[in-house]
């Protein structure tokens, strides 16, 4: 999954799995940033804010399917209260978000897949398959109002893909940061950016917006290309990660759980 790699206070009656999973974010940090001057230096599409599409060929093909990636995200919004929020699932991203207005629902996180995800989002999740080296895909719901504060990604082997579902019609006051370059998004459109630049999110509008949220393996000639994957799958099984996927997992069982009381009290309330 994606995460922000800011530092993380060891607030005093933290557990022992907290402060590992804090130590690992730290070591992290400092192993990996060599490691990603080198990757700018290599990149086979530059090193930038935004990318143009036409690098990414199999950008069309997510294009094309755009509405079919709408209709499912419109049914989570549906049952938008009961979903994560991004700071349940990732604790480190309680830095840049502490409220619930920044709603994420996992289909892949690092390698792993979300079983509730790929559920009920099942054309998504086939053609997020389809995406070469994506690692994370996700749905995210950003509530009217909502600021995400100045962040930057963990790691720069991946590049940021978003593909706008739902776009308040005030574009212009719905928008994202990525260094010192500001964009908007558009319905059936993509932006592809380098999340390790300092960015910031701003919805300043009174309607949510829906995006399509993907991570993708940046291109490199081999052998870079061959120890970034192996770079992704270390940090995949960090207890950064694992904890991350544990809360995903944790999550789903609450959700089925509730929905099956509201099913189960309806039904009641019809026979009764």
């Amino acid at each position: 999954m994606r995460y922000r790699m800011g530092a993380v206070s060891e607030a005093q009656g933290k557990s022992l799995w907290d402060r590992v999973v804090a130590l690992t974010i730290r070591i992290g940090e400092a192993v990996l940033a060599p490691v990603e001057r080198f990757i700018g230096k290599r990149s086979l599409v530059g090193d930038a804010t935004f990318f143009p599409l036409e690098r990414f060929p199999w950008v069309k093909h997510i294009e094309d399917n755009w509405t079919v990636i709408r209709e499912e995200a419109e049914r989570l919004l549906e049952v938008q209260g009961d979903l994560a929020n991004f700071q349940d699932i990732s604790k480190d991203q309680i830095e840049i978000t502490d409220d619930d207005r920044w709603k994420t629902f996992f289909i892949y996180g690092y390698g792993f897949e979300a079983k509730l995800g790929v559920e009920m989002c099942p054309r998504t999740a086939a053609l997020m398959r389809e995406v070469p080296g994506m690692s994370t895909a996700m749905i995210s719901i950003l509530s009217p109002r909502k600021h995400i504060l100045d962040h930057r990604g963990p790691y720069k082997g991946v590049l940021r893909y978003h593909l706008g579902l739902i776009v308040p019609k005030d574009a212009e006051a719905c928008r994202i940061r990525v260094g010192e370059d500001i964009r908007h998004w558009e319905e059936g459109k993509s932006l592809i950016f380098d999340d390790t630049f300092n960015h910031e999110v701003w919805n300043e509008t009174d309607e949510t917006r829906v995006v399509l949220f993907v991570d993708v393996l940046r291109p490199l000639p081999f052998p870079e290309s061959l120890i970034n994957r192996l770079i992704i799958k270390v940090i995949g099984f960090s207890p950064f990660v694992l904890d991350a996927k544990r809360n995903q997992e944790t999550w789903e069982r609450g959700f089925i759980e509730r929905r099956k009381d509201r099913a189960g009290a309806g039904a009641a309330q019809t026979v009764g």
